[in-house]
């Protein structure tokens, strides 16, 4: 599709050039006409030139017959000089090559002016074969030919006169042959003179036809060439009114107010929107002052009304925010706007200006909620988790200049989350409005109540005494306890945990606050909420959950920067167990921030109470798996130890990583068969259930499993039926002491005695003496794992090849942890 064409700017050359040619073509014509007339007039001159020279040759050389008088035949010469300079003209332009210089003698001969010589030879070349012309020279050239017989008869005469022997019969006989040529010449030289005149009637005719016909096909050029500037014009009027009716809607239709002026400020514009703006009507505001429409409401420059038309005209008046103003209408009320103007140049010079008002009371209530919004919380209306942060901050930076007594609250809905998942987040929300009604009404003017997320809330008391404090806590806990709420006729008892901080002395920060906090809000929940927890520095209880806490983003860190490390200890067989049928566990290290390496009794704790066991799991399980892949690509076919890789109680019951363990199998093309999973006792039997269906799920696979710290935490024989579990792993705390305590050892024989009659093998770990290796030997344990064994040492391809027969073990002197 082609672009429409945009009319540009007619210039004065595109209009006026046909014209122009129309004048110029005109004014060749007319000059080529003048010119062939200016031609045919000489010949019309040469003839009459030629017949006047042909009649005065007769008649001298007939005088000259009769007195004989050389002067008379002198003039008889001069006579016949100007025809024959025809003759000579007519002969040097008829031959193949024109004789040009001929030509010129023979028309200056002839009698004609020197300024039609070149006139005279462009006619007789040019227009040669014209029939009229062509006529007249065969009329010419007839009487040239009696001309030549009279110029003969003339030498002749001339000859005998000059040698005396003229007679009256010679005279009677020469005056009867010039009679004789010059009645023969007369009718040709009357031809020659009626062709040619007939010749030039008819050439001033044609170019006067010829004239006529250009200059009316010219008049109809013009006249095109008239009616399309005319079309243009019209065009470009039509183009103007449309742009200008644009520009007219489109000033209609935009929101901002618009107006313009002229030099001297006077309004000639103004669209909708400033009528709306200004309370003033177009045709009301039409020659009125701009100054005078309204009034800039500024104390710093209170006469910025009436300076505002000359800010415009120089340029001043950007569109910026700080143009943005109160301006006061003529009804007295106030509106806020921002200002930007331009001045109106054309051809250079200043003609005027136009005004700009924006009207900034939507953007002005929309920074307003904006502002509420993210300082408060949408659903209750209170404060947020930034507005109560940055409110406490404010006390502690008081705190620094002044002292007090402040107290901070942390609140949490206990079994909030029943509501939600019986009930809807409708009756939740409902919930959240009630509770917050409540804590409101129990709160002093000037606390600040906020909601931290979910059903967690936050409580700034200032100036507030701990005696007070404590008992505004245990109110707010009384209330809630109290209140009956019910969604659908279902009713539901609500209690909620409290912690209370003291702020009452420097240093502390506002993290240090949110976290003792949180963590004695924790504390509360674990002791069994609906509560109140008064955070105590001294506390040993929440110092360790500092650590723990602390340990949670150490852990992600380490997941990101994979700074865990995998280590391995040999489990071997004992006395009559198959010799190569071993295998080894994998243990977890911790490189922390100064690359020291961290135990992993340092660490799990903190991952398995925050939830981050999972993730550390799948790192184990993906490197493990990974190493086997890469040791078994270089020795395909070599025999490899099994691994026995320890799981959380989490991992166990979460059916994403059992997916996860299946990818995984399939990603490595590691054989099931050479993995071996150890899960603990107690979260075994803690989610009995998941656990039985986690191990049922891999041993189809052709995976083992091994119970771990078997008998340390509960009795678990009656459970032990239910686990299908291949080895039972004794707790160390039973070998390490088996060989000076009969309970330990008595203890160690039963674990052993009762997985051989449940057809399970048995592993006992703390070995760490060769006297304690040989007493388990005696009992007939299965297999041992300890310092006397092997101590454990990084994963390598080394660690998984399948071992010799082991020699004889050594006494250990230096035991030590294990895991």
């Amino acid at each position: 599709m082609k672009p429409k064409r945009t009319l540009g700017t007619p210039h004065l050359l595109g209009i006026v050039w046909p014209f122009i040619a129309v004048v110029l073509f005109q004014v060749l014509l007319g000059c080529m006409s003048l010119y062939m007339l200016s031609a045919v007039r000489g010949y019309v001159a040469g003839e009459s030139l030629w017949s006047k020279g042909q009649k005065d040759a007769i008649y001298f050389l007939s005088l000259y017959a009769d007195n004989r008088d050389p002067a008379t035949y002198a003039q008889y010469q001069q006579a016949i000089r100007v025809p024959q300079g025809g003759h000579k003209l007519r002969v040097a332009l008829d031959q193949p090559e024109p004789d040009m210089q001929a030509a010129r003698e023979g028309i200056l001969q002839g009698g004609n002016r020197p300024e039609d010589v070149y006139g005279l030879i462009w006619l007789y070349q040019n227009f040669r074969h014209f029939s009229y012309l062509e006529k007249a020279i065969a009329k010419w050239s007839v009487g040239d030919a009696y001309l030549d017989k009279l110029d003969s008869l003339a030498q002749e005469i001339h000859r005998q006169v000059s040698t005396n022997q003229v007679s009256e019969a010679d005279v009677a006989q020469w005056r009867a042959q010039i009679y004789a040529i010059n009645d023969a010449v007369t009718p040709a030289a009357k031809a020659f003179s009626d062709a040619l005149g007939e010749a030039s009637r008819f050439i001033l005719k044609l170019l006067v036809a010829v004239n006529l016909a250009v200059a009316l096909g010219l008049i109809c050029l013009a006249l095109m060439r008239t009616h399309k500037i005319l079309v243009q014009s019209r065009v470009f009027a039509q183009a103007l009114q449309l742009e200008k009716e644009r520009a007219q809607i489109t000033l209609e239709s935009i929101g901002d107010g618009v107006i313009s002026t002229d030099v001297d400020g006077a309004i000639t514009y103004m669209n909708p929107a400033a009528e709306r703006l200004t309370h003033w009507q177009s045709e009301q505001a039409r020659g009125v002052p701009l100054g005078a429409l309204f009034k800039i409401l500024d104390d710093n420059r209170p006469d910025e009304g009436f300076k505002l038309i000359d800010h415009v005209l120089s340029g001043q008046l950007g569109s910026n925010n700080e143009n943005s103003r109160f301006i006061q209408r003529m009804d007295g009320s106030t509106v806020a706007v921002t200002l930007s103007g331009a001045p109106i140049l054309h051809a250079g010079k200043l003609s005027g200006a136009v005004l700009v008002l924006h009207d900034m009371t939507q953007e002005r209530q929309y920074i307003a909620n904006l502002s509420w919004q993210a300082t408060h919380d949408a659903l209750t209306g209170l404060a947020n988790r930034r507005e109560f942060e940055y409110r406490l901050e404010l006390v502690l930076q008081n705190l620094a200049r002044q002292q007090g007594r402040h107290a901070l609250m942390f609140l949490d809905l206990d079994q909030f989350k029943l509501v939600n998942d019986t009930c809807g987040h409708a009756a939740g929300d409902e919930l959240l409005r009630h509770i917050c009604a409540l804590l409101q009404s129990g709160l002093r003017e000037g606390d600040t109540l906020a909601r931290l997320g979910g059903d967690e809330f936050g409580i700034l008391l200032e100036n507030c005494p701990a005696d007070v404090a404590e008992k505004i806590a245990e109110g707010l806990r009384h209330a809630v306890q109290s209140l009956h709420f019910a969604w659908k006729g279902r009713p539901f008892l609500n209690t909620i945990s409290i912690d209370l901080v003291h702020i009452h002395e420097l240093p502390i920060t506002l993290e240090g606050c949110m976290r003792a906090a949180d963590m004695a809000c924790y504390m509360a929940k674990e002791k069994g909420r609906n509560r109140v927890q008064v955070y105590h520095e001294d506390d040993s209880e929440l110092s360790m959950r500092f650590g723990e806490m602390n340990w949670v983003q150490r852990l992600h860190v380490a997941l990101e920067e994979n700074r865990f490390c995998l280590y391995s200890q040999a489990i071997v067989p004992l006395g009559h167990v198959e010799e190569h049928s071993g295998h080894i566990e994998i243990l977890l290290r911790l490189h922390d921030e100064n690359e020291r390496m961290i135990m992993p009794d340092h660490f799990i704790p903190a991952a398995e109470r925050y939830g981050l066991m999972p993730l550390i799991d799948r790192w184990v399980v993906e490197n493990v798996f990974k190493i086997i892949s890469e040791c078994t690509a270089k020795h395909p076919g070599r025999p490899m130890e099994m691994c026995a890789i320890n799981l959380s109680g989490t991992t166990i019951g979460d059916d994403e990583f059992l997916a996860f363990l299946h990818e995984q199998f399939e990603c490595y093309g590691v054989s099931p068969g050479q993995i071996c999973f150890e899960i603990t006792e107690t979260s075994a039997i803690a989610n009995l259930g998941s656990a039985i269906r986690f191990i049922n799920d891999l041993k189809a696979l052709g995976c083992r499993f091994s119970l771990d710290d078997f008998c340390a935490g509960m009795s678990s024989f009656a459970y032990l039926k239910h686990l299908p579990v291949d080895f039972l792993k004794i707790d160390g705390s039973f070998v390490r002491d088996m060989l000076d305590d009969p309970i330990n050892r008595a203890m160690v024989e039963v674990i052993n005695h009762i997985g051989h009659v449940m057809g399970k093998r048995t592993i006992a770990e703390f070995v760490e003496s060769s006297h304690i290796e040989q007493a388990l030997v005696e009992i007939g344990v299965d297999y041992a794992q300890g310092y006397a064994v092997e101590r454990p040492h990084v994963l390598t391809c080394d660690s998984l090849w399948c071992r010799p027969k082991r020699p004889a073990p050594l006494a250990l002197k230096s035991p030590g942890t294990l895991r």
